[in-house]
């Protein structure tokens, strides 16, 4: 198989990369990705010499890089994405160029040069909030943030384009992913990074908000399942049945570090807010797939990971970084 990850160089797109040429000897991986501030191809320096991966840069949103970079595909897994509710809050147009048009592109491309198999990665975020129960494929979407909005646009979309043109599409949304290699503006690496250098945790609201953890080894194990064994046209669901409330959390990364809940620092609660996500994975356990990295000692390997890679998270604590956190968080002084 000829395999192209777009977004491949970052946090679930490199993990990705890597696990398929783990698992699978008769595969080649085209990673496609522009760089923006959350890409990194310090990811992938341990198989930026494997003979079985090459590395392009480029927009998904150029068709003529696009079209380059998928000719001769079997098929297409789509991580390509702006990601993060915060900035997506304060600055959305990227999220529309990125996640809609970029998506297009990629349709477009698909469907001119025939391939096979094409998947788009979503979130549990384009379902909003529940305060009960799970959300199954079948709900309906109802995304809260400029992030979620757009992630929903795409999956439409993608739906559309397998209704009007008979497109090989497929759409996984997975509950929110953990695991070294996340970029320090997300929940659990920027408050691991914060506690060892004895900085402020700044906690949404009461803290009370619930996400469902899946450790990323865990989701890119529901992809390649998804990608070989999915139905076309389908959407499935992969969530790792961990739901810990946000303070909760916070308070486990601390007492794995050694440190104070003193760091703890109430913030202002982020707009539209969602309280909880929860999702139905049924359909994707019919596949054959089911989590294995049990969520207490995946968030003790995760914090080992941060704790043991300085060097890596340093680096990108400085400059763009500093930037944001320092506008993002201004009420911290």
């Amino acid at each position: 198989m000829r395999l192209v990850v777009t977004g491949g160089a970052g946090f679930i797109g490199s993990n990705f990369v890597r696990y398929m040429l783990r698992r699978y000897d008769d595969l080649e991986v085209v990673n496609l990705d522009k760089l923006t501030y959350a890409g990194n191809l310090e990811n992938l320096r341990d198989i930026e010499g494997d003979a079985r991966y090459r590395f392009v840069k480029g927009d998904i949103c150029d068709a003529a890089a696009v079209r380059a970079a998928l000719r001769g595909a079997d098929a297409v897994v789509n991580f390509a994405a702006e990601t993060h509710v915060d900035r997506s809050i304060s600055g959305p147009q990227d999220f529309i160029s990125t996640d809609v048009l970029g998506t297009h592109t990629l349709l477009e491309a698909v469907r001119e040069q025939g391939i096979g198999r094409y998947v788009q990665i979503s979130t549990d975020e384009v379902y909003g909030s529940t305060e009960t129960g799970s959300f199954s494929e079948e709900s309906d979407l109802a995304p809260s943030s400029p992030y979620s909005a757009s992630k929903a646009g795409a999956d439409l979309l993608v739906l559309a384009y397998r209704r009007t043109y008979d497109a090989p599409v497929l759409i996984t949304r997975s509950s929110n992913n953990y695991g070294g290699w996340q970029y320090p503006e997300k929940i659990i690496p920027l408050f691991i990074t914060n506690a060892i250098d004895d900085q402020a945790l700044p906690v949404y609201g009461d803290g009370l908000n619930v996400r469902d953890w899946l450790h990323v080894d865990d989701n890119c194990a529901g992809i390649d399942a998804v990608l070989r064994e999915g139905a076309v046209g389908e959407a499935y669901n992969i969530g790792g049945g961990n739901e810990v409330e946000n303070l909760a959390l916070t308070r486990r990364i601390l007492e794995l570090l050694g440190k104070s809940e003193g760091l703890i620092r109430y913030v202002t609660d982020r707009p539209g807010h969602d309280r909880r996500y929860a999702i139905d994975c049924a359909k994707v356990r019919a596949l054959g797939w089911e989590p294995a990295v049990d969520f207490e000692a995946g968030l003790e390997r995760t914090v080992s990971w941060y704790r043991d890679n300085p060097g890596w998270w340093r680096k990108i604590k400085s400059g763009e970084w500093r930037e944001y956190y320092e506008r993002q968080y201004a009420e911290l002084g």
